[in-house]
């Protein structure tokens, strides 16, 4: 099993006191829905751009927010391809972050699969041994576990996220950063580690409640300093997992973790505050009377009026027939009306006194 090496430094309390305090008042800020769904789109092409340019994407951050809409960059058709796929990785991480699916190795390969290779269907593991190398000189930097090592590894990492989740014994931004090392660590794929370790530590943020409603990016911050985020990452006494790597004390990226994660959320406090000295109208009361999936399903209405139960269902992550009996509750509980009651063509709107609460 799993089992991290790590101390909770002065620093680390220090960072993680910090992002409970923000993400505390970064809940009760004046964001109306439609600023909300603005920060959030926002948030998603930043992630996207610096996660991708992490790996050596050229598109700068208005070409991607072209090429997620559909526009081409000749010469550039390889970086518009890992940003729309990395940006529909995003979106099923976020998706499933309000879902009930487990956090499980077959999530992970699909995962992997949308931002590696555009597509739902999973990838396996790596069959063979593959090396990080120094792309300026060439050397070895890091050598992973070998390929016949990679299913246990990948099995007891997975066990440890869900026992920490059930169990709550460590902070949450704690076993997102663990969960992040470890990943990249064990290396399960010949290509797309890195991103599909983000998105990993993404999933499991919003997953326990520190998605601080998906409008920033820790991508930025690693970006921002790439070669302290790979010194990070390189820790134990050799470049070989078995000669050092495997047991070693993680304290170091921890330390780097959390001091990211509390740079980002201080991003997002100053993007609120700003917002609301704007004239943001202030909503944060009903917004706190609603779950996470209404709040989901109130930007899908404010973005195109009315919603069917497919559209609804993509929107929260379930499936269609689960979505019907949430639309049924929420016109119950005058949160939506039907707006078109045909069989094929059910639809939905809120109800006006959602309305009226939101633009009055």
């Amino acid at each position: 099993m799993f089992e991290p090496v790590f101390r909770i430094t002065a620093r680390i309390s220090k960072d993680l006191m910090e992002i409970e305090a923000v993400r505390e008042a970064v809940s009760g800020l004046p964001l109306d829905v439609e600023m909300l769904r603005s920060l959030r789109q926002s948030a998603r092409l930043l992630t996207t751009h610096y996660s991708t340019q992490i790996e050596g994407n050229r598109l700068t951050p208005d070409q991607v927010a072209e090429a997620v809409a559909g526009q081409h960059f000749p010469g550039r058709e390889r970086d518009e391809v890992e940003v729309r796929n990395y940006y529909a990785a995003l979106e099923e991480v976020e998706a499933t972050a309000t879902s009930n699916a487990p956090i499980s190795e077959s999530l992970i390969k699909r995962i992997h699969g949308l931002a590696y290779h555009g597509r739902k269907r999973g990838t396996p593991y790596r069959d063979g041994q593959n090396v990080v190398r120094d792309s300026a000189t060439g050397g070895i930097v890091y050598m992973p576990p070998e390929a016949s090592d990679v299913a246990a590894l990948m099995a007891d990492l997975v066990a440890w996220i869900q026992g920490q989740l059930k169990s709550g014994e460590l902070p949450a931004p704690l076993v997102a950063g663990l969960a992040h090392y470890q990943f990249a660590t064990i290396h399960p794929y010949f290509d797309g580690n890195g991103r599909t370790a983000r998105l990993l530590t993404t999933l499991l943020l919003h997953r326990s409640g520190y998605g601080l409603k998906g409008i920033y990016s820790l991508e930025e911050y690693y970006a921002r300093d790439l070669a302290g985020y790979y010194r990070a990452l390189s820790i134990g006494t050799s470049h070989n997992y078995y000669e050092g790597r495997a047991d070693a004390d993680v304290t170091g990226f921890l330390e780097y973790f959390c001091a990211g994660m509390a740079d980002a959320f201080r991003a997002v406090q100053a993007q609120g505050k700003a917002a609301a000295k704007r004239g943001a109208t202030d909503q944060s009361d009903v917004l706190r009377r609603l779950d996470h999936r209404q709040r989901r399903v109130l930007e899908l209405f404010q973005e195109q009026g009315t919603a069917t139960t497919a559209e609804i269902a993509a929107a929260i992550g379930l499936s269609p027939r689960t979505a019907i009996v949430h639309c049924r509750k929420w016109v119950e509980e005058g949160f939506l009306e039907i707006h078109d009651p045909s069989k094929k063509r059910r639809s939905y709107r809120l109800a006006p006194a959602i309305e009226d609460h939101l633009h009055g």
